[in-house]
C-alpha cells in the first residue's frame, strides 16, 4: 500500500510538472507562460543576485533529488539541477524613497511541495507591494517532497532559516525587523501557516550564530488557499472528506504558540483543499484574541483571489503606514441624484396587521426607482436596531440604496415594526413584515418592468438576523394569510447580511458571550435552512461584540448544504464598521463587495 501511495504521488508530481493546465489549477489563475517567455524570464532571473540560505555543508536533511528553482527556470533549456540544490532568497529592488514604508514581505510560491510554480503571482505581489513602499524578497525552497521525513520538512527548515536571514538584514535594507510579513499560495500557504503559528518549534538544529541569535517568527501573513491543513488532507492530499466530520480538525503540526501573528486568509468555496481549513484557522485565532481577516469566495476553486482585500488588511493594520483619518459614510453618499422616483406604500391593509400591538410603529415600504434602469433585479434593504427601532433613511440603508441606484438597480426599503413585541419572540412581527413585503414586491415587479424572480434582501445587525430568517426560513409561515397576495411565495434569490446579530446560541438576545468561538455556540433554532435557502454575502467586523462567528458559522452551514456564499471579515473593526472608515480599508470599500456579489444576479440576458 505504501508503494502504491508513493507511485501515485510521483505520478501526480509528473503530471503537475508537465501540464500548464494543472499548474494553473494548483496554484495560479492564469495560463502558464509560453516557452519563449519562460526562457526570457529564466535568463533575466539568472542575472539577479541570489542569497543562499545555508552555509556551505550546513544544510540539514540534504536529499539527492531536491532542487531549488522556480518552475520557469527549471523548465528552461539547459537547466542544470546540480547547480540549483541550494534554496535561496532573491531580493527585489528597494521601493522608491517617496513611498517607502518600514515593512518587508517574503513571497512564497505554491506547487504541492513538488515544485515552486507561481511565477505570475510572485510577479504580481512584487509589483503591487513595491509600488506601495514594501520591500519584497522571493523565497525559493527545496522541492520535490522530502523522502523519509515529513513531506514539508525541508521546506519548513528553509522557511525558518529564510525568516532569520531576512530579519538579520533589516537594518541594512531599511525595514523594521518586527514588520516582516509573508504572502503565499497553496502548499506555500501550508508553509506560511507553519511560520506564522509554530515559530517556537525548531525545524532544525542551529548551524551558526544567526540561528542562535535571530528569531524566526513573522509579524503577519497573507494566506491564499492553504492546502493540507485539515486532518483529512494533512498527509499531502486534497481534503478527502471536504473538511467535514466530527473527527476532522486542524492538523496538530500547527502549534498556535505565543508568537502566532495576525493573518488574512483567502479561500475559494469550491477548493478541494477545503475552505473549512481557513474557517478553523480563523476560529482558533479568534480564541487567542489575534486580529484576523477571513475572505471566502463563492464558486471559486483552488487559486489566489482578492489581493486588493489583502492590501486593505495591511492598510487597516498599519503595515503600510499610519491609518488615515476616518470619513463619515453618509457624507460620501449624500445625494439622491441617481433616483428618479420614490413611492411609498403600506405593508398591511387597514385592520389586517397580524400580531399588532399599540406600541409598534407602522410598517411600510418605499420603491426607489433609478433614473437609468439597467437591471430587472430588485434589492430590498432595511436597518438594524436590536429590534427596538429601525431607520430606513439611516447609515445602514441610505448609502447602499444610493450606491445601487447609481448602478441602475431598483431598491425597496422597508420600515418594519418595532420595538420588540410583548409576549412574542423579538423578531416575530419584523419577520411577518418582511415576508409580506417580499410578497408585495413580487406581486408588483412585472408591472414595473422588473423580474419577480430576482429579489434579494439585505439587513444589518438585527436586520442581518432578519435577513437570515428571510433567506433560510421562507417555507415557514410567520402569519395566517389575509388575502391573495399571501398566496405568493416569499422566498428570495439572495441575501446580504451585514454584521448579523443574534445568530448563535451564545448571543440570542445580547452580544455573543463566548465570541461564538466555542463549538457549543451553534446557529439559532429559528433558522430552518429549508430547501429554498439562498446564497448570501456576509460582511462582519472581526472585533464585533455581536461576533463575526455569527456570519462564519452560517457560511459553514450553507456550504455543507451545497450553497456557495461569500464572506469577508474585517480586522480590528467593531459593530457598525462602515459608519466611519479610513480610505484604503475594507470598511471603506464594503459597498463594492455588494456590487461584485450582485453581478451574477443583476446580469441581463
Amino acid at each position: 500500500m505504501k508503494r502504491l501511495v508513493k507511485c501515485l504521488l510521483v505520478a501526480s508530481a509528473l503530471l503537475f510538472l508537465l501540464s500548464p493546465a494543472l499548474n494553473a489549477a494548483a496554484g495560479t489563475v492564469s495560463e502558464a507562460p509560453s516557452a519563449k517567455v519562460v526562457r526570457k524570464k529564466a535568463a533575466k532571473a539568472s542575472k539577479q543576485v541570489r542569497e543562499p540560505l545555508w552555509p556551505k555543508g550546513k544544510m540539514p536533511d540534504v536529499q539527492p533529488d531536491q532542487i531549488a528553482a522556480m518552475l520557469d527556470e527549471a523548465r528552461a533549456e539547459g537547466f542544470d539541477r546540480d547547480a540549483h540544490r541550494m534554496p535561496y532568497l532573491e531580493w527585489f529592488e528597494a521601493p522608491a524613497a517617496d513611498v517607502r514604508t518600514d515593512a518587508c514581505m517574503i513571497l512564497i510560491s505554491g506547487g504541492g511541495y513538488y515544485t515552486t510554480c507561481d511565477m505570475h503571482l510572485i510577479d504580481l505581489w512584487h509589483k503591487e507591494l513595491t509600488k506601495r513602499g514594501v520591500q519584497c524578497v522571493n523565497f525559493v525552497y527545496r522541492t520535490p517532497r522530502a523522502e523519509g521525513i515529513p513531506y514539508y520538512q525541508t521546506a519548513w527548515e528553509d522557511g525558518q532559516r529564510a525568516v532569520r536571514l531576512v530579519r538579520s538584514q533589516a537594518a541594512k535594507r531599511g525595514f523594521d525587523p518586527e514588520k516582516i510579513g509573508v504572502v503565499s499560495m497553496s502548499a506555500g500557504s501550508h508553509l506560511a501557516l507553519l511560520l506564522a503559528t509554530s515559530s517556537q518549534t525548531p525545524a532544525y538544529a542551529p548551524v551558526d550564530k544567526i540561528d542562535e541569535e535571530v528569531p524566526c517568527h513573522i509579524n503577519w501573513g497573507i494566506i491564499n488557499a492553504p492546502a493540507y491543513i485539515t486532518t483529512d488532507g494533512e498527509t499531502g492530499t486534497e481534503a478527502t472528506r471536504d473538511g467535514y466530520g466530527p473527527d476532522v480538525r486542524l492538523s496538530d503540526i500547527f502549534k498556535f504558540d505565543e508568537k502566532t501573528c495576525p493573518l488574512c486568509l483567502h479561500h475559494g468555496g469550491l477548493d478541494p483543499y477545503t475552505p473549512n481549513g481557513s474557517t478553523l484557522v480563523y476560529r482558533q485565532l479568534r480564541r487567542m484574541g489575534i486580529p484576523t481577516e477571513l475572505h471566502l469566495y463563492p464558486n471559486k476553486s483552488h487559486g489566489a483571489y482578492g489581493f486588493d482585500r489583502a492590501l486593505e488588511f495591511m492598510t487597516q493594520m498599519g503595515f503600510l503606514g499610519p491609518v488615515g483619518e476616518e470619513v463619515d459614510l453618509m457624507s460620501r453618499y449624500a445625494s439622491d441624484a441617481d433616483r428618479a422616483q420614490c413611492i411609498r406604500e403600506d405593508i398591511w391593509p387597514e385592520g389586517k396587521t397580524p400580531s399588532d400591538q399599540p406600541q409598534l410603529c407602522k410598517p411600510y415600504i418605499e420603491w426607489h426607482i433609478p433614473a437609468n434602469l439597467k437591471t430587472k433585479a430588485i434589492q430590498i434593504i432595511y436597518s438594524g436596531g436590536a429590534y427596538m427601532g429601525n431607520d430606513p433613511d439611516g447609515f445602514e440603508v441610505a448609502p447602499a440604496r444610493r450606491y445601487l441606484n447609481a448602478m441602475g438597480m431598483t431598491v425597496v426599503t422597508m420600515r418594519y415594526r418595532s420595538p420588540r413585541p410583548e409576549g412574542l419572540a423579538k423578531h416575530t412581527v419584523a419577520w411577518q413584515d418582511l415576508q409580506r413585503a417580499i410578497r408585495i414586491v413580487r406581486s408588483e415587479a412585472a408591472a414595473r418592468g422588473l423580474d419577480p424572480d430576482r429579489i434579494g434582501i439585505m439587513g444589518s445587525s438585527a436586520g442581518g438576523h432578519l435577513t437570515l430568517m428571510g433567506v433560510t426560513s421562507s417555507g415557514h409561515r410567520s402569519y395566517w394569510p389575509i388575502d391573495q397576495i399571501d398566496a405568493i411565495p416569499c422566498n428570495v434569490q439572495w441575501g446580504i447580511g451585514i454584521y448579523p446579530a443574534y445568530a448563535l446560541t451564545d448571543g440570542l438576545d445580547v452580544g455573543n458571550t463566548t465570541g461564538g468561538n466555542d463549538d457549543s455556540a451553534v446557529l439559532a433554532p429559528e433558522f430552518s435552512f429549508d430547501l429554498k435557502t439562498a446564497p448570501m454575502l456576509f460582511i462582519h467586523g472581526d472585533a464585533d461584540g455581536w461576533a463575526a462567528m455569527n456570519s462564519v458559522k452560517a457560511w459553514e452551514k450553507m456550504r455543507s448544504m451545497g450553497i456557495q456564499s461569500e464572506l469577508h471579515t474585517l480586522a480590528l473593526r467593531n459593530h457598525c464598521f462602515q459608519r466611519a472608515a479610513s480610505p484604503g480599508t475594507g470598511s471603506y470599500t464594503w459597498l463594492d463587495r455588494i456590487g461584485e456579489f450582485l453581478q451574477p444576479f443583476i446580469k441581463e440576458e
